[in-house]
């Protein structure tokens, strides 16, 4: 595969998610169902294996979470790996606060597929935006 098809793949990916068309996320990932889905912020904390575990894992974000922004700024691709580096800014519904969440996302493309995605988020915003008890320091 070539550098742009693996980059195409997982713009078309971040297009389903913006359009929240989870089916585009079943055909996105690997054949074999190893598509593990990584976030370290509260309640969407985990691993979550095969498509239909990542769709329901994205139902639940969008039942909770009023996304207001959701900027895939910059792919980079090296081997396999699709880097993603971009921000989202929305709402939690439980409670009311606001957050501005600057990520980067890597994504393996195996045969046509992602065979695997891992994000890495800026925690204490959403840590924030879960408890409002939280009060940053400084």
């Amino acid at each position: 595969m070539t550098t742009s098809e693996k980059r195409e793949i997982v713009k078309d990916l971040f297009r389903n998610l913006r359009s929240r068309r989870n089916s585009g996320l079943a055909r996105a990932s690997c054949r074999r169902r190893d598509l593990v889905l990584t976030s370290r912020s509260a309640q969407y904390f985990g691993a979550y294996e095969g498509s239909s575990r990542v769709e329901s894992s994205f139902e639940n974000l969008y039942a909770n979470v009023a996304v207001n922004a959701f900027e895939a700024r910059e792919f980079v691709v090296e081997g396999n790996r699709v880097f993603v580096i971009g921000r989202s800014r929305g709402r939690l519904k439980s409670t009311g606060r606001m957050f501005e969440n600057h990520w980067v996302m890597s994504f393996i493309v195996r045969d046509g597929k992602i065979a695997n995605f891992e994000e890495y988020a800026d925690t204490q915003a959403l840590a924030a935006a879960h408890d409002v008890s939280f009060r940053p320091v400084g």
